[in-house]
């Protein structure tokens, strides 16, 4: 056989993720999920590596750091929210679809302790891995927002910026002050109230 044929025999083997490293991939985000709801997004990555049961190479060489951790956590439920986004706009009422949007947006936001503000940072930070699926994430809601002001329901001076600020307010207010937590939906009515026309 020659040389080629070699190189032809043994590539399809070298491209393709061994089963035990996917495996060790699995574990740690299910551990880090446990530990980042826990201990919040600035989770100690030991911990996350120690609970996995792998060493603290294993997580680095599937995660570099921990921005890239919490993209592979937290970016599916950016693109889920994008995609509600979506689906809420083909209603008929904009308002409803905006308010709706926006409560699941917060109970997410406020799912991790600290999340709030590291999704303000990551907006601001073109090269962190979460930017992409947090600025679609946002486009979608201010695509619901514009509707929502076309239909003269929503205050035309609210920008997106504005709406995802305040969104992330509630969630902080409630993260920082846990005896504000049980008051989060009436501020979040209080939020939208002031948005309206």
């Amino acid at each position: 056989m020659s040389t080629t044929g070699i190189a032809m025999a043994v590539e399809p083997t070298a491209r393709a993720p061994r089963a035990d490293a996917l495996r060790n991939r699995d574990r740690l985000l299910e551990t880090a999920a446990e530990v980042v709801a826990e201990q919040g997004a600035q989770a100690s990555l030991r911990d996350v590596a120690r609970r996995a049961g792998v060493g603290l190479g294993t997580l680095y060489r599937h995660f570099p750091n921990r921005e890239a951790l919490l993209e592979a956590l937290l970016g599916r439920r950016f693109g889920q929210l994008a995609e509600r986004a979506q689906e809420l706009a083909g209603g008929g009422d904009p308002d409803a679809a905006l308010t709706g949007w926006l409560r699941e947006f917060c109970q997410g936001a406020g799912a991790y302790q600290g999340l709030p503000e590291t999704l303000m940072a990551t907006l601001r930070d073109p090269a962190s891995p979460l930017h992409a699926s947090c600025t679609a994430m946002r486009e979608a809601g201010a695509g619901l927002l514009a509707a929502a002001q076309r239909a003269g329901r929503i205050r035309p001076d609210v920008t997106g910026t504005d709406l995802f600020a305040l969104a992330n307010a509630v969630s902080w207010i409630a993260d920082q002050a846990p005896s504000l937590a049980g008051r989060r939906e009436h501020l979040f009515r209080l939020v939208m109230d002031g948005l309206r026309v």
